[in-house]
């Protein structure tokens, strides 16, 4: 069993992962969308979407440091284990509040809002109920390393973040995770089933964030009010700024 949990389920996570994203890119272009919401309700999508995303981009970034930069590398930088572990501790909270309180919302809106529940389907409830069980569960996991940093079992970079680094080498340090405690067990595997449904659920558009928008050109709207039109404008004394009708046609 732990050599199937440890050492074969990473990289059948990794196969679905990688091969149902190429699937869905290539067979299901136009359903690569989080199909958006915002027409029937935005008012709380304005608080809820911001929370979690931000939230959730700190998590991601905060399990990267962890689970890649071996401790011999913060430990020559003069970083100790208990102040590394203080620091991972009051950021990764603050984002796991971030992230629960963003998603609740979300949720909430999702169920109350007409429109947006009658859209919602089994495939998006699934993934909800993953991603809510995951982000507890990390979060449980960081209370205990911040309560007590000395704890058993609290030190993840000895026992998960080698087994982690082992599986792109493709030598599964399963001795590694076996070590670690039942909550890093649990974590790891609800995290491996979220990865896995990544493809064929609405987390997919995860893969292609629109970082374009930030170096587009802006766009200028024009209203519709015939009384704003162009060449409707009542006439205005003094000079009409040079090039102001050739814009305007």
């Amino acid at each position: 069993m732990d050599i199937f949990l440890w050492g074969v389920l990473p990289y059948v996570t990794l196969g679905l992962l990688i091969g149902g994203t190429v699937w869905r890119y290539r067979y299901d272009k136009f359903g690569w969308t989080t199909r958006s919401s915002e027409l029937y309700e935005s008012r709380l999508l304005r608080v809820a979407s911001p929370m979690f995303h931000y939230g959730i981009l700190v998590v991601i970034v905060g399990h990267a440091i962890g689970l890649v930069i071996p401790e011999s590398w913060t430990d020559a930088l003069g970083v100790s284990e208990t102040l590394y572990h203080y620091g991972a501790g009051l950021f990764g909270i603050i984002a796991a509040v971030a992230t629960l309180v963003g998603i609740a919302l979300l949720i909430y809106r999702r169920r109350t809002t007409g429109p947006v529940f009658m859209a919602t389907t089994r495939n998006d409830k699934v993934m909800y109920a993953v991603l809510v069980t995951a982000l507890v569960a990390g979060t449980f996991i960081t209370l205990i390393g911040t309560i007590d940093p000395h704890g058993p079992g609290v030190n993840y970079r000895q026992t998960v973040s080698p087994w982690f680094r082992s599986i792109f080498l493709l030598r599964p340090d399963i001795d590694a995770m076996n070590a670690a405690p039942l909550r890093f067990h649990v974590h790891v595997l609800i995290g491996m089933l979220l990865f896995c449904l990544v493809p064929f659920t609405r987390l997919v558009h995860m893969f292609t964030a629109p970082l374009h928008y930030l170096f587009r050109p802006y766009i200028v709207y024009r209203s519709r009010d015939q009384r704003t039109a162009p060449g409707n404008q009542p006439a205005r004394r003094g000079w009409a700024p040079v090039g102001a009708k050739d814009r305007d046609r």
